[in-house]
């Protein structure tokens, strides 16, 4: 460790849309790193819920309606970490060609807009203030991925949001903002019960460790992103896929 330099978060204020487990997970690794930490996500029992057990501040915010996103952005004097874990909306087990196209489009649409809108929320904070980082979830997958699982239009989503970071590391960049994505392999904690026995072997099988990444190896690297100690990284991946995807 640097002298006097510890990886923390300490003045920085982050915002995360979505307050399930990885939001959570995220958002609790924050505040611990001494960021002041704001949950948003649409259902307000759970989002509640879930800020008063990390001691965060919340609020209702639809990521996918324009004027939600933008109103609750504008609040903010600064935003230094945005972060976008909102539900998939993903439509899995059914072959591509018996599929609806609302059902294969639904991940698509989902994390195209609501990445697009509050990336760009904070963009507009960030650029002014010279320095941000925007954190995604997700990245591209292990090839083989589609040989083992039908998962609709899940991938196609992945693979479009990453083209947008790289995008936004590209235009932002010289204003001193970073874009990153964390690459999962799948977080088998996330999985919800009635599935993670059929999915968390397979998730495991494919990694070099013989291990999957746990929420707090999420919470951990999202911390490393985008602290200042990660200010190098930008317009890619880090891989948290315990080496399910080797690149």
């Amino acid at each position: 460790m640097v002298q006097g330099v510890p990886v923390n978060l300490t003045g920085k204020v982050a915002v995360v849309y979505g307050a399930g487990t990885i939001g959570g997970a995220i958002a609790g690794a924050f505040a611990e790193a001494g960021a002041e930490v704001h949950l948003a996500a649409r259902t307000e029992a759970a989002l509640k819920a879930k800020a008063e057990e990390l001691g965060v501040g919340y609020a209702v915010v639809d990521a996918l309606d324009e004027q939600s996103v933008d109103r609750h952005a504008a609040a903010f004097e600064r935003i230094d970490i945005s972060v976008n874990v909102i539900s998939d909306n993903d439509v899995q087990g059914t072959p591509i060609h018996e599929m609806s196209v609302d059902d294969y489009l639904s991940p698509v649409v989902t994390n195209v807009r609501s990445k697009f809108l509050t990336a760009r929320a904070a963009a507009r904070h960030m650029v002014r203030q010279g320095s941000g980082v925007i954190l995604f979830f997700g990245g591209t997958s292990d090839g083989s991925v589609h040989r083992r699982w039908q998962l609709g239009g899940l991938v196609t989503a992945f693979d479009a949001v990453q083209a947008m970071c790289r995008q936004l590391a590209a235009e932002l960049g010289p204003h001193g903002v970073r874009a990153v994505t964390l690459q999962t392999g799948g977080i088998p904690e996330s999985i919800p019960a009635g599935f993670r026995d059929q999915v968390e072997p397979d998730i495991v099988g494919q990694t070099a460790l013989g291990r999957a990444a746990t929420l707090e190896d999420v919470g951990r690297a999202a911390v490393f992103v985008a602290s200042d100690w990660g200010r190098t990284i930008t317009g890619t991946q880090v891989n948290v896929t315990c080496g399910a995807v080797l690149n």
